[in-house]
């Protein structure tokens, strides 16, 4: 588990190092919807033209990873390596390892004198606990210590959210709902008691970001057992501004959708921020038990026009 590499390199290359042959392996032993055993994908929600469900081939994997590489690469300051330029894909070896929610368009604008295909709009990467316990930890623990809250949680199912993404004319309210309909049906089909991963503020620069790093830190902190500190020597102070300095509507205006969508399900946040230069983003930890989420949203989510699967 996560809690056995406290005392061992936990650098993001360290792990993915460790994990490469590993998820090569449980690529071809776990998941057959990546093996091509099941060709009938399953629907977890739909929105008019949106569908949202898991991949269900390593093609509509690599299709997720194209779309990771335009916005986080092309439209967001991300610096590719060579191979991440020559493939045009956002990959690392943990993506062998996860599911990945995918939200497709089946009525796209189409290129003139060109049939119209499914459009892959909108990802975000699904890593269960016990995948993770088998094959070398979470992807967050390159950046954050998770292993007292793992420990403090042992027969809580957690599951790391990561890598989500939405394709600029696509970034709605009904394709961001679309994939939380998408999670909440995940979460039930494996029973997950909370949900963490890294959220991310466009920057590197904390003193740019002083304001939602403040807000975060002051109004939002996860206390006690839940309680997650960034990892000594990447950890960077959010507590820049003083509580009463904090405007707290303009601080809600700085927050990304995705962090906001964390705020309102009842989600808190880690002590520290963690900068990452390879994506020109400061990161900040979340967690978000589902006991936390209001009835309200569960309804929401699970409302006949999403049609959830059950």
């Amino acid at each position: 588990m996560a809690t056995e590499q406290r005392g061992r390199d936990a650098s993001p290359a360290s792990i993915l190092t460790r994990l490469a042959p590993l998820a090569r392996r449980q690529q071809a032993l776990r998941a057959p919807h990546l093996g091509g055993f099941d060709p009938e994908p399953e629907t977890l929600g739909r929105i008019g033209s949106l569908e949202v469900r898991l991949a269900v081939t390593p093609r509509e994997v690599k299709k997720a990873q194209r779309l990771r590489y335009k916005v986080f690469y092309k439209e967001m300051s991300a610096t590719a390596d060579a191979a991440t330029r020559l493939t045009r894909r956002d990959a690392d070896a943990f993506d062998a390892l996860c599911d990945h929610l995918l939200v497709i368009d089946h009525d796209p604008k189409g290129e003139p004198f060109r049939p119209k295909k499914p459009k892959i709009v909108g990802t975000y990467r699904l890593l269960r606990q016990e995948i993770a316990a088998a094959h070398g930890g979470f992807y967050t623990s390159g950046e954050y210590d998770i292993g007292p809250m793992l420990a403090a949680h042992p027969t809580l199912n957690f599951l790391e959210l990561g890598r989500s993404c939405v394709l600029k004319p696509y970034r709605t309210k009904r394709t961001v709902e679309l994939l939380w309909a998408g999670i909440w049906a995940y979460i039930r089909r494996h029973d997950i008691d909370a949900m963490f991963g890294c959220a991310s503020l466009e920057g590197t620069d904390p003193k740019d970001l002083a304001l939602p790093l403040s807000f975060l830190h002051h109004h939002a902190g996860a206390a006690g057992e839940w309680g997650v500190r960034a990892l000594p020597g990447r950890r960077v102070d959010m507590n820049l501004m003083a509580p009463e300095a904090i405007d707290l509507k303009k601080a809600m205006q700085a927050l990304p959708p995705l962090i906001k969508g964390y705020l309102r399900l009842g989600g808190r946040f880690g002590d520290g921020a963690v900068i990452d230069h390879q994506f020109g983003t400061t990161d900040v930890f979340v967690v978000l038990p589902v006991s936390a989420i209001g009835e309200r949203y569960i309804t929401y989510y699970t409302r006949d026009d999403a049609k959830p699967a059950n």
